[in-house]
């Protein structure tokens, strides 16, 4: 990945960030508000900050290059810098059979396995170091795997993937060849 490529996805990242904090922060001001007449208090002032804004810039355009540099500073700062050495040296994404194979060798005879289980597993053989379970939880939605929000597994309701959602098991390599082969075809 290039470089202008890596910093305009920071800044994607940055900004899903920094927005979504202002709104809910503004429209938790206003419901903080005494009573339904201190809410539109509120409201009237933003409207009216807006309005001030909008007519600020109409007169004076150059307020904007002091603005949008502002956002962008604030948002490069809010989006964690992808480290390049750890890309380069992650193991590539299986696909999406060796996913569900080892989701299955995971299960057992459960009826599912946590995404803790599974995220510690792969933590343990070095496997994608700096995953959460919700890195987890995205990757496998990604490939079409159903990830349920409250599995219970003895005793403790989280995550996890039910043996129902994984379809079929995978054949098993280690069979042996029946010692009497069928003629049916």
């Amino acid at each position: 990945m290039n470089r202008a490529r890596a910093a305009a996805d920071r800044l994607a990242r940055g900004f899903a960030v920094v927005v979504p904090r202002r709104t809910a922060a503004v429209a938790a001001w206003v419901r903080a508000a005494e009573g339904i007449g201190g809410s539109l208090v509120r409201v009237g002032i933003l409207l009216g900050a807006a309005l001030l804004a909008w007519r600020a810039v109409r007169l004076w355009p150059a307020l904007l290059w002091l603005a949008v540099p502002a956002l962008c500073v604030a948002a490069w700062r809010t989006a964690p810098a992808p480290a390049a050495e750890a890309d380069e040296e992650a193991p590539a994404v299986p696909p999406v059979e060796a996913i569900r194979a080892l989701l299955w060798q995971l299960i057992g005879d459960a009826p599912g396995v946590h995404l803790s289980t599974v995220l510690a597993h792969l933590h343990k053989h070095g496997h994608h170091p700096t995953w959460k379970v919700a890195d987890l939880r995205r990757h496998l939605e990604r490939h079409g795997i159903p990830v349920e929000l409250k599995l219970k597994l003895s005793g403790t309701p989280t995550r996890g993937v039910r043996r129902e959602a994984l379809g079929a098991p995978p054949p098993a390599a280690d069979r042996a060849p029946s010692p009497t082969a069928s003629t049916a075809v």
